[in-house]
């Protein structure tokens, strides 16, 4: 079971349209990414990585992503998780190509 933390809590409005992508990897850790629209259509991405235990290792919410849609903007955030947790840390979002 993964241990949330204030990040997804601030994320989390399941009245919003949303796609979700989970996936554990080789080592247990799970990612969880989510991708919807605001009430002013605007993309919003959460990305979430777990460790094997269900600990946070990452939580990250984008609330903006200018010009994306909810289907790039998942492919963008599943890679980026993918770096998280193979990294074992977070990185700079514009050193990877997202969203400030």
């Amino acid at each position: 079971m993964k241990r949330r933390g204030e990040t997804y809590r601030q994320w989390c409005d399941p009245i919003l349209h949303h796609q979700i992508h989970e996936e554990t990897l080789d080592t247990g850790a799970c990612l969880e990414v989510q991708a919807r629209l605001s009430r002013t259509g605007a993309t919003q991405l959460f990305i979430g990585v777990y460790r094997a235990d269900g600990s946070m290792m990452s939580e990250q919410a984008f609330f903006q992503c200018p010009g994306e849609t909810m289907s790039r903007a998942m492919v963008w955030g599943v890679g980026y998780a993918r770096r998280v947790a193979t990294e074992g840390k977070g990185f700079d979002v514009e050193e990877v190509g997202g969203w400030g």
